[in-house]
């Protein structure tokens, strides 16, 4: 009988055993199964500002002589000119923004604007009870006209081609409004009613009187709260693709803030009031007149209100950015702000002494140095390829139909 073999391996090898044809096996399944590359280091999409002071300059001498000729209706042309400067100049990894805005519908929601504030400084004139009625009306526009201006913003501007959104819904804006009602209209009441109580009680504290002075206060106890509502709407609708951005940042976060303010501001008043009073001291030891004194009082009045500003406002712009931006991300993105005040110090100081200066003919140049040193400060923490959402982006059609009444009036407020 013949006997049974073994198949023989190719090119004369040895017999292929059970076990060795089960570790081929093994191996070819190795070879088919997928390969999974470790995740890849977030990606710094770096801003840059490219503007100058020269060029911007042409620009606004011009904005301003058009608005002086036209009586201030050349306005929102203007801005949209300066906008479309300073986006044009902002580069994100490289790529400008871009900003479509039309002006004329710009200058469309400026015309809507200017009659509600002439409607309700004429029912201001007319009787206590109309300008409060006029006030309650314009709270109740107010949010959709904030929220508006923000569709109109973003739906305008564009990097890499792809439209940014807001997508923040008009209950959200009247809820972050809301806080800030109530004192607000207590502020209204009392500051109209509080000449007619006056006329008719004669002296003495009124009614309406603490009722104003019970909302100022109250407002600014709610101010920080009232913020950061603000600053969550905002930064909670921002989109760009298919990126939803949201912000971590509590009421908390902000009276701290406000906290520090308060504390850095007592430098400058103690410092001015400190030179005030050695500089008096020095006059009368001099056998200065009073005339000298009140020169002296003046001078040190004036270096406090500049040193209290100068100290104050860049510290507030800086520290306001770093806590916002760094609390805002999205699926893909992630933003880092490093601005730093002694920068900002120095940057505001030399702006408003050479402003002052040159009769304010140094304004742009000041606008340039700001925008390049807040913007150069942030940087982006990129997990994607923004090229995918391009190519995402083209593939689909958006849905503007959120943005009708933002793009229709051209309302723009400014972010």
């Amino acid at each position: 009988m013949p006997q049974s073999h073994r198949p023989a391996a190719r090119d004369g090898g040895p017999p292929i055993g059970r076990h060795q044809g089960d570790s081929m096996q093994h191996l070819d399944a190795a070879d088919a199964a997928p390969f999974t590359p470790a995740a890849a280091a977030p990606r710094v999409l770096g801003i840059r500002f490219t503007g100058s002071g020269s060029e911007y300059f042409r620009i606004w001498a011009v904005n301003l002589l058009l608005i002086l000729v036209t009586l201030g209706l050349y306005l929102p042309f203007a801005k949209a000119r300066r906008i479309r400067y300073f986006y044009a100049n902002t580069l994100v990894d490289g790529q400008a923004l871009g900003f479509h805005g039309d002006p004329w519908k710009m200058f469309r929601g400026f015309v809507l604007l200017i009659l509600l504030m002439g409607a309700y400084s004429a029912a201001g004139r007319l009787s206590s009870v109309a300008a409060v009625v006029a006030f309650l009306i314009l709270c109740v526009v107010w949010p959709a006209l904030w929220r508006a201006s923000l569709q109109f913003r973003l739906g305008n501007t564009s990097w890499r081609g792809l439209r940014m959104r807001f997508e923040g819904s008009l209950t959200d804006a009247y809820l972050a409004c809301a806080p800030s009602y109530l004192p607000a209209i207590a502020l209204v009441v009392g500051a109209t009613q509080m000449e007619p109580e006056a006329m008719k009680a004669g002296a003495g504290l009124t009614p309406s009187f603490w009722l104003y002075i019970v909302g100022a206060l109250c407002m600014a106890l709610l101010a920080p709260w009232s913020l950061a509502l603000f600053k969550r709407y905002q930064h909670n609708g921002y989109r760009i693709a298919g990126q939803h951005s949201h912000v971590k940042l509590s009421g908390g976060q902000l009276y701290l803030l406000v906290l520090k303010i308060v504390l850095v501001s007592l430098v400058p008043l103690v410092l001015a009031g400190v030179l005030m009073t050695a500089s008096f001291m020095m006059a009368r030891t001099l056998g200065g007149s009073r005339e000298t004194g009140l020169v002296v009082i003046v001078i040190g009045s004036l270096l406090a209100y500049l040193l209290y500003f100068a100290v104050v406002t860049p510290y507030a712009a800086t520290r306001l950015q770093n806590l916002v931006w760094n609390g805002t991300s999205s699926e893909s993105l992630s933003f880092n702000s490093q601005l730093k005040f002694g920068a900002m110090f120095w940057l505001t100081l030399k702006n408003w002494l050479l402003t002052a200066l040159t009769l304010g003919l140094y304004r742009p140049f000041a606008a340039v140095a700001t925008a390049r040193l807040r913007l150069e400060a942030v940087s982006i923490d990129c997990a994607d390829d923004p090229l995918d959402w391009v190519a995402a982006a083209s593939a689909g059609h958006a849905d503007a139909t959120g943005e009708i009444a933002g793009d229709f009036f051209g309302i723009d407020m400014g972010l």
